[in-house]
């Protein structure tokens, strides 16, 4: 996410016009400094997104020009997000926002001091995670079960734990199902996803998953667009509609406080429970450090526990 501002810089800056203003300078940042830095699109959009309330908000307290921002200032910012109610991840995001932003004016030579320097992000409070048990999921699925895309969607989520993020993007060419679906291990299908970062893998895609991609594909509705999942409209679904299918379905089956990352939580919760290796979940999971997938060992600890009260002799 954060980057450390340390290569040279990219040539387009020399016969650029220094910025004297907040405004001026956001947009050189968004022209040149995003882009030659390959930021994600979602990346530049959340960036420029904390950055424009930012400056409204400096703005708003006399401060138009960069030299007139401080530590101080930036901290006081901080300090009316916590007001706000906004949550730890996302003012720690937005502090992340703002060394990028600064760090490349200062490396610029546009501002004397790098003000993000010693700035510290807030910590992150510790939630634990929302976690569907098994009579939940499988209402879910049979909530949606008449419904082949929709069936779909949930059941790759389900059966795969991949990001919103990245079922959104996923295109025809992304999957390969085996030419009869069976339980056989010698028959799943292939997913090929691209993760945060940019970074892509190919997972394995068990029978259910196969099964429900393929009563999906014979009703998917010719169309020009290569996405996987579309609309009635025949165009991509993005984002916000497949969360509009899940939490249209999450209603359904009567559950609450769960969301699409919620099913990405179930998946990896119940493999662990089950004698998945965690080092398997992690690669499904698309995790670079094997200590980000470990909390689903407390989790599953915790499924197990239930489940054995539940379902007593």
């Amino acid at each position: 996410m954060i980057d450390t501002v340390s290569s040279p810089l990219p040539e387009q800056l020399l016969d650029t016009k220094a910025p004297e203003t907040l405004q001026e300078a956001l947009a050189l940042y968004e022209l040149v400094y995003m882009p030659s830095r390959n930021f994600a699109a979602k990346t530049r959009v959340d960036y420029r997104n904390d950055l424009v309330d930012l400056i409204r908000f400096l703005e708003d307290s006399g401060r138009e020009r960069l030299q007139e921002v401080s530590q101080r200032d930036l901290e006081v910012y901080l300090a009316e997000l916590d007001r706000r109610g906004y949550a730890g991840t996302s003012r720690k995001r937005k502090t992340y926002s703002f060394k990028s932003f600064f760090g490349f004016l200062h490396q610029s030579g546009y501002i004397d001091v790098n003000v993000t320097e010693r700035l510290i992000p807030p910590k992150i409070e510790q939630k634990e995670p929302r976690v569907l048990s098994k009579r939940e999921y499988e209402a879910l699925l049979r909530a949606c079960s008449h419904h082949p895309r929709d069936s779909a969607i949930i059941e790759l989520l389900l059966q795969t734990g991949i990001r919103l993020s990245e079922i959104a993007r996923l295109t025809l060419d992304d999957i390969e199902l085996p030419a009869r679906i069976s339980h056989d291990p010698g028959t799943v299908g292939r997913l090929h996803v691209v993760g945060k970062g940019r970074k892509d893998r190919w997972i394995p895609l068990n029978y259910k998953a196969c099964r429900a991609l393929k009563t999906w594909l014979k009703v998917r509705p010719e169309t020009s667009y290569n996405a996987l999942f579309v609309t009635k409209f025949q165009a991509p679904m993005g984002p916000r509609g497949i969360q509009w299918v899940v939490k249209k379905y999450l209603a359904e089956a009567g559950i609450k406080g769960a969301s699409v990352h919620t099913l990405r939580h179930t998946f990896a919760t119940h493999h662990v429970a089950q004698g998945t290796s965690l080092r398997t979940v992690q690669e499904m999971l698309g995790h670079a450090d094997l200590k980000t997938t470990s909390i689903y060992v407390q989790l599953a600890q915790e499924v197990v526990r239930k489940e054995l009260q539940e379902h007593a002799l």
